[in-house]
């Protein structure tokens, strides 16, 4: 099957739920992406993928643990669902950081005093969510980890993320600056995957659905280098799910999509939507900003530092920033014509959309 890289890109945004805009609630908008980034504004990723949506959903569905803020995919904190960010964390807890030498050597603790090390985190978990340093007091009161107790104070978080792969904690609510943790099996809707190839070929289906057409050197950039699972058990999870893949051409680049996708991709007709969105979204971060069919390699840098995204027909064509009630896109060289060339309307459109999210009135300013 043949198609060009127009009708693949708007496939993809249907599936990302932004063109048409879904109807999906929160927790099914960062189920369809995996994972939504936390320190980039998640909310407004969510919500800009919703037909309607109120602010603060993010911060309730935390709360109430409808949606897990954990450390993933390259170490940072991402949203998840309880259900599906399971298999994530299994990848991630797969290549068994903590037991490296530099670890062993670094924190004093062989592999065989973590198992007593966990149990005493969710011990400590179990009366309620607790800061870095009330968690640290708790455990190293033991005194085969009392020293310890800077690992847990550390800024950094490096320690700590562990115990995030392994299922034994997830973000809680802050106070104030201060982030607190709590216990994840007390969470009624998480979901453990002890059978780490059940996870891997599960994160394989749910990337090629969400971010296809796509190859298995995507799938390696996504799950083998974003989470650490390894480049030979994603070429063994995308050997196992050949009979659920299909092939396509896409202008002469092989690529893959879900069997039960197949028909549809080819009927696409390609879009000219504009579409504003925030810096690191999914959009980029989901095939990599080095792939050069959504970003250019000359725009590469200003999308890899968050610059908010203008996206056109799922190419990145610009960046926007608000100023009071201005918004100011500025278009990249060889973007080509403005959208309002192609669409009449669109960018207006799309602003007035942003406005309603942000509950301001908001307008475009027009630039060269």
């Amino acid at each position: 099957m043949n198609v060009t890289w127009p009708q693949a890109l708007t496939w993809r945004l249907a599936r990302h739920l932004l063109d048409p805009v879904g109807g999906e609630p929160l927790a099914g908008v960062v189920r369809r992406l995996g994972a939504v980034p936390a320190a980039a504004d998640s909310e407004l990723a969510i919500r800009l993928r919703q037909s309607s949506s109120r602010p603060g959903e993010v911060v309730r569905a935390l709360a109430d643990g409808e949606l897990l803020a954990v450390y993933a995919f390259r170490g940072a904190t991402h949203l998840v669902t309880p259900e599906d960010g399971g298999a994530y964390l299994a990848l991630r807890a797969a290549g068994r950081m903590w037991e490296r030498a530099s670890w062993r050597k670094y924190y004093r603790l062989k592999p065989e005093d973590w198992p007593r090390l966990r149990e005493l985190v969710r011990e400590a978990l179990s009366d309620g969510p607790l800061t870095r340093a009330e968690l640290g007091d708790a455990v190293t009161r033991d005194a085969a980890y009392s020293h310890l107790r800077q690992a847990f104070a550390d800024p950094a978080h490096t320690f700590l993320k562990p115990f995030v792969w392994q299922g034994d904690m997830s973000f809680g609510s802050s106070r104030g600056q201060e982030p607190t943790f709590r216990r994840l099996d007390t969470n009624p809707r998480w979901t453990p995957w002890p059978d780490l190839d059940e996870a891997g070929r599960h994160a394989v289906l749910a990337y090629v659905g969400t971010y296809g057409p796509a190859t298995e050197a995507h799938v390696q950039y996504w799950l083998g280098e974003g989470l650490g699972a390894g480049r030979a058990r994603v070429r063994r999870w995308w050997a196992d799910l050949a009979e659920r893949f299909a092939e396509v051409d896409v202008e002469g680049e092989p690529a893959t999509v879900l069997r039960e996708h197949a028909d549809a991709l080819a009927e696409t007709r390609p879009s000219t939507s504009v579409r504003l969105l925030p810096g690191h979204d999914q959009w980029v971060l989901g095939p990599g900003t080095a792939d050069a069919h959504v970003v250019s390699p000359e725009q590469r840098q200003a999308v890899s530092r968050g610059a908010n995204l203008v996206v056109v027909g799922g190419v990145v064509a610009g960046t926007w920033a608000v100023s009071g009630d201005d918004v100011t896109v500025t278009w990249f060289d060889g973007a080509g014509s403005a959208p309002e060339a192609l669409a009449p309307g669109a960018l207006a459109d799309e602003v007035e959309r942003l406005g309603r999210i942000l509950d301001r009135p908001l307008r475009s300013i027009p630039t060269p």
